[in-house]
C-alpha cells in the first residue's frame, strides 16, 4: 500500500506543476457546465410568424396580439395573400404562417365552425411540432375565451381539468438540464484525462523509469486510478455547488448516494481510460479514441433524446454505457428523490462494468517495449 500512496503523491505533485492541467479541470468543466446548461434546450422561442388576415377585425387582431403575447412567437409579416405567405416560408422568413378567413369575427360570434390554415416550414420538425402545438393551444385557449365572453352556454363549458406538474413545477427546462449536463462532464473529463496520462508517461520518457522497478502493474493502475478519482469527486462537489447557487436546482435525495454512484461510475471510466491508453502511443491517439467513443456515450445517453424513443437495439447498446446511468442517477436522485433501491441497478452495473475494464487495463499493461 505504501506504494500506491509514493504513486498518489507522485501523480498529485505532476498535477500541481501543470499550469496547464489545473484550468482543465476547475475553469472548463464549470464553464461548459454553465453554457450548455443555457443553451442545450428544447424550448422553442422567437418563432417567426406570419399573418394573412383576410377579416381584419378587431376579434382577428386579438388572436394575433395573443400569439405574439405567448412569448413563444416574434410577428415577422403580415402578407396580403397566400402565394405572398408561402414565399416567406420558402425564403426562411417566416417559420408559421397563420391564415385567419374572411368573417371570422362573424363566424365566432355566431358559434358557426371556423377553420383557421396554419403552414410550418418543416425542415426541423421537432421545431415544426412544437410550434404548431404552441400555436394550437393558444387558439384554442383564445376560442374558450371568447366563447365564455359571450356566455354561451354548452356543456364543454362544464368540463375543467386540473394538471399539476411534479418534480418540475415550473417547467423550467434547466432543471432538466443541468443535472444530465454535469454529469456527463464530469465522466467526460475524467475519460479523457485517464486515457491520456499513462501515454503522457510514454511520450515524456518516464514510463521506462518506472517499468524498471518492483511496481506491480496492478499498484502502478491503482496510483494512477486515485488521483483522478478525486478529481471527478471534487469536480462533482464543485458542479453541485455552481448548479445550486447559480441554477437553483433542487437537490430532493441524498448527496451520498450522489457520490456513491459517482465513484462506482468514474471507476468504471477510469477502466476504460486506461485501457485506451494502453494501445495509444501518442496524446493525441489517445484523445481521439476517447473522443470516438465519448461522442457515442453522450449521444446515446438519455441527455437530449429519450432512451425509451430509440430503437430496441440501441436501448440495448445504452446499458454498458457510463454516461447514461450517470445521466439516471442525477435526475432520479436530486430531482425525485429516489433512493438506494432505485439506484441499485445502475450501482452493480458500473461496478461490474469497472471490474472487467480494470482488469483488462491490468492485463493489457505491458512493462516491457
Amino acid at each position: 500500500m505504501r506504494i500506491v500512496l509514493l504513486l498518489l503523491q507522485k501523480e498529485l505533485l505532476q498535477i500541481v506543476r501543470n499550469k496547464s492541467m489545473l484550468p482543465i479541470l476547475l475553469v472548463v468543466p464549470i464553464l461548459q457546465l454553465i453554457i450548455l446548461s443555457f443553451a442545450a434546450t428544447h424550448d422553442i422561442k422567437n418563432i417567426a410568424l406570419a399573418v394573412t388576415d383576410y377579416d381584419r377585425s378587431g376579434t382577428s387582431r386579438l388572436l394575433v396580439s395573443k400569439l405574439t403575447a405567448s412569448g413563444y412567437f416574434v410577428l415577422a409579416a403580415m402578407p396580403m395573400s397566400d402565394g405572398a405567405a408561402f414565399d416567406l416560408i420558402q425564403n426562411d422568413k417566416a417559420d408559421l404562417v397563420l391564415t385567419i378567413p374572411a368573417h371570422f369575427e362573424r363566424d365566432v360570434l355566431r358559434r358557426q365552425p371556423v377553420s383557421l390554415q396554419m403552414q410550418v416550414n418543416a425542415i426541423n420538425g421537432q421545431k415544426a411540432g412544437l410550434a404548431a402545438s404552441y400555436a394550437g393551444q393558444t387558439i384554442s385557449d383564445f376560442g374558450f375565451r371568447i366563447s365564455e365572453s359571450q356566455h354561451f352556454k354548452s356543456e364543454i363549458r362544464n368540463l375543467k381539468s386540473e394538471i399539476r406538474y411534479w418534480y418540475n413545477p415550473t417547467l423550467d427546462y434547466k432543471t432538466f438540464m443541468v443535472p444530465g449536463i454535469l454529469g456527463e462532464l464530469v465522466a467526460m473529463l475524467v475519460l479523457i484525462l485517464s486515457a491520456m496520462n499513462v501515454v503522457r508517461e510514454k511520450e515524456i520518457g518516464t514510463i521506462e523509469q518506472i517499468n524498471v522497478t518492483p511496481i506491480r502493474k496492478w499498484q502502478f493502475i491503482l496510483g494512477k486510478l486515485l488521483p483522478f478519482l478525486f478529481i471527478g469527486l471534487f469536480d462533482l462537489a464543485l458542479g453541485l455547488t455552481v448548479g445550486k447557487l447559480l441554477f437553483d436546482i433542487p437537490i430532493e435525495g441524498s448527496l451520498w448516494l450522489v457520490f456513491i454512484f459517482c465513484i462506482a461510475n468514474i471507476f468504471c471510466v477510469l477502466g476504460i481510460g486506461f485501457f485506451i491508453s494502453n494501445f495509444a502511443d501518442t496524446q493525441q491517439q489517445a484523445m481521439f479514441i476517447a473522443w470516438f467513443f465519448m461522442v457515442i456515450f453522450i449521444l446515446m445517453s438519455g441527455l437530449f433524446t429519450p432512451i425509451e424513443s430509440m430503437p430496441e437495439w440501441a436501448q440495448a447498446m445504452t446499458v454498458p454505457n457510463p454516461i447514461a446511468h450517470f445521466v439516471e442517477v442525477m435526475r432520479l436522485v436530486l430531482l425525485k428523490g429516489s433512493g438506494w433501491a432505485n439506484i441499485r441497478y445502475n450501482v452493480a452495473v458500473m461496478l461490474a462494468l469497472g471490474v472487467f475494464f480494470n482488469t483488462l487495463a491490468v492485463i493489457t499493461y505491458r512493462k516491457r517495449a
